[in-house]
């Protein structure tokens, strides 16, 4: 059967270059949260503690999104056509949890303007642009830019593509977009648009900590071609007020 084409692309995309899932089975094992599969409101929630002496003081935050129907069911058919036409084990979920560990390094070596280490994982192309525009930001919006594992509040699907080049060469690209706190100090002007959220590290009576919650989007391209190592690899990045 000829595999439909649903969007094509003649520029060459840099994908010669390794990512990994950044996963283990013994992590996917125990994994139990999913997105839901319904247009409805999704909730993620994350506790905060800080244990001083014998007291401890938990703070929960809760970040809501709400799933657009029409990009949920095209992002579906995509993931279907990729288990059917390229990898008949991928999970969107395994994925999910992988692109949610590759930004979690990938934007800590950014804050620490660490771009050799960003070799193999981000496209070559894309690593001298990220020099560049890091190398004019403060050093709290570079701070900022760092996104702790558990500081990651939710994570969706933003588009999903599949490419060919004149060569006949196949890719298939996946957006992930991230929301995330950030404890970094912040001018108000420069964050127009990100929430505040107050959240509270320690014992009664001391002064919470501020939190903003930022935007990042990723995104991740492997190339199917026969013959080639099967990676995936970093193409786009995206901080929301940050690197545009």
């Amino acid at each position: 059967m000829a595999l439909p084409v649903l969007r094509c692309c003649s520029c060459n995309r840099p994908v010669s270059i390794l990512i990994r899932y950044f996963i283990s089975k013994s992590f996917l094992a125990n994994q139990s949260r999913r997105l839901a599969p319904v247009a409805s409101a999704v909730c993620d929630v994350r506790q905060y503690s800080s244990e001083r002496g014998r007291h401890e003081q938990n703070q929960k935050v809760v970040v809501v999104g709400v799933p657009n129907p029409f990009i949920w069911f095209r992002t579906r058919i995509y993931f279907f056509l990729i288990r059917a036409y390229f990898d008949k084990e991928f999970s969107i979920e395994e994925f999910t949890e992988g692109a949610k560990q590759a930004f979690s390094h990938v934007s800590r070596l950014l804050s620490q303007c660490q771009f050799e280490a960003l070799e193999g994982l981000v496209a070559k192309d894309l690593i001298g642009k990220l020099e560049e525009k890091c190398a004019q930001l403060p050093l709290s919006h570079q701070r900022a830019l760092s996104a702790e594992s558990d500081e990651i509040m939710y994570t969706t699907t933003g588009d999903v593509g599949i490419y060919y080049d004149d060569s006949g060469r196949k890719y298939v690209s996946i957006l992930m977009r991230f929301w995330y706190l950030t404890s970094a100090r912040l001018p108000d002007e420069s964050m127009e648009g990100a929430r505040i959220f107050q959240v509270v590290i320690g014992g009664e009576g001391e002064r919470p900590e501020t939190k903003r919650l930022l935007t990042a989007n990723y995104e991740f391209q492997r190339e199917f071609t026969q013959g080639v190592i099967p990676d995936w690899i970093i193409t786009r990045i995206e901080h929301s007020k940050l690197l545009d």
